[in-house]
């Protein structure tokens, strides 16, 4: 089995609640008594190698800009309240971001993963409707 312990203290140690025997133990049993003591290329009386699980490489998620277009009907207060109860800002803060729609056409509410950025758009836009305003709202990929 693995060079030098025997199939009592393997069972004791890594399998307490199965009765293994040398005939019964699984090839899975066999891989994960294998990593369980962390040997990248130990070998096993059989032949077999085991081996060790390789750790994902993680990037993280493609952002996406929430912008916030200008129309000439909207009435600025509805502009705030919108980045008040959406986008979790200051009054100060919304003010300032509605400003910048209203002078340049535009201006990002917030970065978020694509997932987000779409809810919060969409939800904006109905929010809009709902209360008869064309104001309209998109997410579109953040340039890095």
């Amino acid at each position: 089995m693995c060079q030098g312990l025997s199939l009592e203290v393997i069972q004791r140690h890594f399998f307490p609640d199965r009765k293994l025997t040398e005939n019964k133990m699984s090839f899975i049993d066999r891989i994960q008594l294998s990593l369980s003591k962390d040997h990248q290329t130990e070998h096993d009386d059989d032949g077999s190698v085991a081996v060790a699980t390789a750790q994902p490489k993680l990037k993280s998620p493609p952002m996406y800009k929430v912008v916030l277009m200008n129309d000439d009907y909207t009435p600025m207060d509805f502009v705030v309240e919108i980045l008040e109860q959406f986008f979790r800002m200051s009054r100060e803060r919304a003010t300032q971001i509605m400003l910048v729609v209203h002078s340049e056409g535009s201006a990002v509410c917030g970065v978020y993963t694509r997932d987000v950025a779409e809810t919060r758009a969409e939800q904006v836009n109905r929010y809009s409707r709902e209360h008869q305003h064309p104001l309209m709202c998109r997410a579109q990929k953040a340039t890095d």
